[in-house]
């Protein structure tokens, strides 16, 4: 009897572990990522994004006195990396595009206003393409896009 309790209390401690273990070995290796990709777009330490928020495998991250933006996605095949000085930037919108005929948002985009030659560029931050179950992060990620417009909004206007 103390042998068949010792082995399900054994084989219990394996299934709670294992996926503990992976999880925070996967973690780690994400803030690890986040860190060094920080650093990369820092230039020198210039930039030092102190504001960071992480959702659905996205890290939105800004520095409001030396004024950038990083948007980091880990969600598409490759990750996708996009930084905006916000030092020559006049205006940021969010941009949502739906199907034809329909109110089904397919894509979200930060939308970036330039100060010199006018120029416009666009940041994709959501993708059904990008969504595995299809739309389930689509309310949570709106949110977080229009939080973050009116934080680079504000940090424009300072």
């Amino acid at each position: 009897m103390d042998t068949s309790v010792t082995i399900i209390g054994l084989v219990l401690t394996l299934i709670i572990a294992i996926p503990l273990i992976y999880s925070m070995r996967s973690s780690s290796i994400n803030k690890a990522k986040i860190k060094a990709i920080k650093n990369k777009f820092s230039q020198n330490n210039h930039f030092n994004f102190e504001l960071t928020e992480t959702q659905n495998k996205k890290v939105l991250a800004l520095d409001e006195k030396n004024k950038g933006f990083l948007l980091i996605d880990f969600n598409a095949k490759e990750e996708v990396v996009s930084f905006v000085d916000l030092n020559t930037v006049q205006s940021c919108k969010l941009v949502p595009t739906t199907e034809n005929n329909s109110d089904t948002i397919v894509k979200i985009e930060f939308e970036f206003q330039y100060k010199e030659a006018k120029k416009i560029e666009s940041i994709s931050f959501y993708k059904i393409e990008n969504d595995q179950i299809g739309q389930v992060c689509l309310y949570e990620d709106h949110q977080l896009a229009k939080k973050w417009t009116k934080m680079i909004q504000d940090c424009l206007t300072v």
